[in-house]
């Protein structure tokens, strides 16, 4: 069981996307079971984007909106029936459920502040910026990981090499949360429609 996260910051789905959502089509063409993951929580607070300032937020009524729309799409290259079908899931499920205090002890033990200002995607924003919401993010794509892991059987996230710092965060509370073993699979950035 493989997973690829998609961001509900529009209705639609960008050209970037078609990379993961093929490596996702791909997979279950071979056997294995893809998980589109939305995120609806993940969403609501955004995510350090790699641009010099901070995404606008959207309101929950945004992000269910663009949430429902992105399934239409996803079901022109994932096939949502038969043996391995893919699965959609929406992370809003369990991090819009789950206490802060239980968080910050269950996943927030798990990291230092070093490693997670080792990564690239806090890195590169640090200086010109970062909001705790944003510096938060990696956590909580950790969380989904393991989230995933334990309820679906998820051993694999992939996504864009942008996401290298965040999917390797969440292999690493894997690991150490339940000594679990997962791994991680990104592919280059598809930025333009030449690639």
């Amino acid at each position: 069981v493989a997973y690829a996260g998609f961001a509900p910051t529009a209705d639609s789905l960008h050209v970037g996307s078609l990379v993961p959502v093929m490596g996702l089509a791909r997979l279950q063409r071979y056997g294995h079971t893809p998980i589109a993951l939305v995120g609806g929580g993940t969403g609501l607070i955004g995510a350090p984007s790699g641009k010099k300032d901070e995404r606008s937020l959207l309101t929950p009524e945004q992000v269910d909106a663009n949430v429902a729309s992105i399934r239409s799409q996803l079901e022109r290259f994932l096939d949502f029936d038969g043996a391995n079908a893919a699965r959609m899931a929406n992370n809003a499920d369990w991090l819009t459920t789950m206490p802060l205090t239980d968080f910050l002890r269950d996943v927030g033990k798990h990291f230092t502040i070093g490693y997670m200002t080792a990564k690239e995607s806090v890195k590169s924003r640090v200086e010109s910026g970062l909001s705790f919401t944003e510096f938060s993010y990696m956590l909580l794509q950790s969380y989904d990981f393991l989230t995933l892991y334990q309820d679906q059987g998820a051993t694999v996230q992939l996504g864009g090499s942008d996401q290298w710092g965040n999917i390797t965060a969440g292999t690493e509370l894997i690991r150490r949360a339940i000594g679990g073993k997962a791994h991680a699979f990104v592919m280059p950035l598809g930025t333009s429609a030449s690639g």
